[in-house]
């Protein structure tokens, strides 16, 4: 189970990671400095997301009908 907290770090870093301004990032998260958004939320996921993607599809295959 996801926390708030986890899900607020999970928004900022997929936003970054789509080209997502830091200032547009900061300001959605109701942030008055990027520096915060920068230094304290920011976190490079898609490793993390590859791996637990590939498990995923590893469960439950193209052709998989429950």
């Amino acid at each position: 189970m996801w926390t708030p907290r986890e899900l607020r770090h999970s928004f900022v870093s997929l936003l970054s990671a789509h080209d997502v301004p830091l200032e547009n990032i900061s300001r959605l998260v109701g942030h008055t400095n990027p520096v915060v958004t920068e230094t304290a939320y920011r976190k490079q996921i898609r490793p993390v997301m590859q791996d637990g993607a590939r498990a995923m599809d590893a469960i439950f295959p193209a052709d998989f009908e429950p």
